[in-house]
């Protein structure tokens, strides 16, 4: 995989098997950062959860566009590590909280201005986050099938099978 745009563009990323993840495709990541921007314009004052993070991939999307801060949970080690050294091969070092997303967004303080959640599809992890999630949050989902939150939702888009929704809390 290879970072889609701002600071670190172009620059190479390591996924974890397929088996563990499924990697968010590139034309769906330069889509979300693209709408995100369009909706809220400059990053570089928010901060921003990817509470599914796999690779790693989307936060590290987030910090090359120059969002202030990036938190990355994700609970398998496997790819925990793989994340770290993504990172690291950046020179960075990851904000990552390595345990159980739900228990995580349950137990912490913290304001987020983007959530961004890709859990694995047919999870019911959906349904389980949103009450933990804090007012004036935007939050992005990416599934494969049309959720009912009862929130509101900003834009909705397919990139072939899979939805991106954009939505307000």
């Amino acid at each position: 995989m290879i970072i889609t745009g701002g600071i670190y563009k172009g620059r190479k990323v390591n996924a974890p098997s397929e088996k563990i993840t499924r990697p968010t495709l590139s034309k769906v990541r330069m889509g979300v950062f693209n709408t995100l921007y369009s909706m809220i314009g400059d990053f570089e004052d928010k901060n921003f959860l990817d509470l599914f993070g796999g690779s790693g991939i989307m936060g590290l999307e987030a910090i090359s566009r120059g969002f202030k801060k990036v938190t990355v949970v994700e609970k398998n080690l496997k790819a925990a590590s793989i994340i770290t050294k993504n990172y690291e091969s950046l020179g960075l070092i990851p904000n990552l909280i390595t345990g159980d997303s739900l228990k995580y967004l349950k137990s912490t303080g913290e304001n987020f201005d983007i959530i961004y959640i890709d859990p694995p599809y047919e999870s019911g992890l959906y349904e389980k986050v949103f009450p933990h999630i804090k007012q004036n949050t935007l939050v992005i989902l990416e599934h494969s099938e049309p959720i009912v939150s009862g929130m509101r939702h900003l834009k909705e888009k397919n990139y072939g099978g899979k939805l991106v929704t954009f939505i307000q809390f």
